[in-house]
Parts: C-alpha cells; structure tokens; sequence
C-alpha cells in the first residue's frame, strides 16, 4: 500500500500490534476484561486516569498525525481523533463509556476478534506499505 509518509506506515504498525495483543488477550482471557470493567465501574480515579493517558496519547497523535490524503493514513488519523475523543469523554462524562463498555463486554470474543483481524492488517500493511514522500 502506498501512503504518504513513514511515520504512517511506522503508527499502522504499533497501532496493528496493539490490537493484536487485544485480540489475543481478550480470546485468550475474556474474564481478565470482565474484571477491568469491573475495576473501571468500582474506581473513578481509575476512570481518570485512564482518560488522562488516553486523552495524552490520543493529543498526541492529532497533532504529529492528521492527514487524510490516503486510505492508511485516514484510519490511522481516525485512530488518534477516537482516542483523543475516549479520553475526553473519560474525564468529563464517563458513565455512558463505562456501561457501553460494561454492555460490549457480552461480546468480548467478537471484538477480540475483529481486533485481531484488523490488528494483522493493519499490521501487514505497515510492513509491507511504501511511502512516496519521507515526512
């Protein structure tokens, strides 16, 4: 796949490997994130400071990457806009994240799933990808 930067094709790959470590723990182990939601639900200060690195993550990324000039380069801007937009709404409202997360854990071995899937292409095309300017 061609993209226009490294820096693309360096965060598809982190981001890709993120989400297939999720995919496996999460096939590997559904009750150890029945327990997080769990934890998550119990402890607002948890809840804080989940959405203060999440919030700090998904900053960061909008600012080193927003560009929509290819299909790579969207999904990989959309992902920091999803985290920067998580983080926000974990500080300031958190209880409809908390039990959307509480309710989409019924189906725990479909998102790992999914994040597998997505994590390998991600991944590959992070790999395999080539960019045409070096920015």
């Amino acid at each position: 796949m061609d993209t226009i930067s490294v820096l693309t094709l360096r965060l598809a790959e982190i981001f890709g490997l993120y989400m297939i470590v999720i995919g496996v723990g999460g096939l590997a182990s559904p009750a150890r994130w029945r327990a997080v939601m769990d934890d998550l639900n119990r402890s607002p200060g948890l809840v804080a400071a989940l959405g203060f690195a999440v919030f700090a993550v998904g900053g960061t990324l909008v600012l080193i990457h927003s560009v929509w000039t290819d299909p790579l380069a969207c999904l990989v801007s959309l992902i920091g806009y999803v985290a920067l937009i998580e983080g926000a709404t974990l500080l300031a409202v958190p209880g409809p994240l908390i039990r959307i997360g509480h309710w989409s854990i019924g189906f725990i071995r479909i998102w790992a799933g999914i994040a597998l899937i997505l994590g390998l292409i991600l991944f590959l095309a992070g790999l395999t990808g080539r960019a045409t300017i070096s920015v």
